[in-house]
Order: C-alpha cells, then sequence, then structure tokens
C-alpha cells in the first residue's frame, strides 16, 4: 500500500475511501443534531426505471450493439423524470450516442460493437 511520501497502488483509493466514510459519518450524525424537512413519499418509478436502464443497458450491449442499447439507456433513464419530453430526448439520445461512439469505439478503441449481432444482418453488416 505504501506510506503518503511513497503511494503505492492502493494508497489513494484506501485513503479515499476512508475520507469518505469520515464524511458520511459525519453526515449521518449532524442528520440527527438539526432539524430539516422531512423526506418526501419514496419514487418507486424513478428508482425501478433507472436501475433496470442500467440492467437492460449491460444486457443487450454486446448483442444489440451501442446504437441500440445507449438510445434505449437514455429514454429509459429520462423517462424516470416528471419533465420527461420526447423531443429533447431523442435528441439527447442522439448526441450522447454519437459523441459514445467517436469518443470510446472510434477515439479510445473500447472493444463495443456499434451494431451487435442481432442487427447485423439487417443493416448488411
Amino acid at each position: 500500500m505504501g506510506t503518503a511520501l511513497k503511494m503505492g497502488p492502493a494508497y489513494f483509493p484506501a485513503v479515499l475511501g476512508w475520507l469518505l466514510a469520515f464524511i458520511g459519518v459525519l453526515s449521518l450524525a449532524r442528520s440527527f443534531l438539526r432539524k430539516g424537512t422531512p423526506v418526501p413519499r419514496f419514487a418507486w418509478k424513478p428508482l425501478l426505471l433507472i436501475t433496470g436502464a442500467a440492467v437492460v443497458f449491460g444486457l443487450i450491449v454486446r448483442n444489440a450493439g451501442l446504437a441500440i442499447a445507449l438510445p434505449l439507456f437514455v429514454l429509459m433513464t429520462a423517462f424516470a423524470s416528471v419533465k420527461f419530453r420526447w423531443g429533447p430526448s431523442l435528441a439527447l439520445a442522439a448526441v450522447t450516442t454519437v459523441f459514445c461512439a467517436l469518443v470510446f469505439v472510434k477515439g479510445l478503441g473500447v472493444p463495443l460493437p456499434l451494431v451487435g449481432r442481432w442487427f447485423s444482418g439487417w443493416l448488411g453488416g
């Protein structure tokens, strides 16, 4: 792990973890000492949609491809908002997909197919 003067590979994550745990304990203690607004009713719809979107993305990205999985992910997470609108959500999905394809797949060489084997026959690939 190392020391502060000669850090090993595990030093920074360990120190960061302890600092975050300390901040969490301080925040928890402070929450019992201060009066605040009551927590509203639990929002199940956003929780399930966002968690489901991450699971669906992980399950289909290899076989469907980034060009299918990422817009689906963006639309599912956007639908979790009470301010959901189709136009801005579709635009965000398109821009995000193009950006991620250019940066991660083309630029950094992340081995994700743009179009997976589920759709490669339809698109002539």
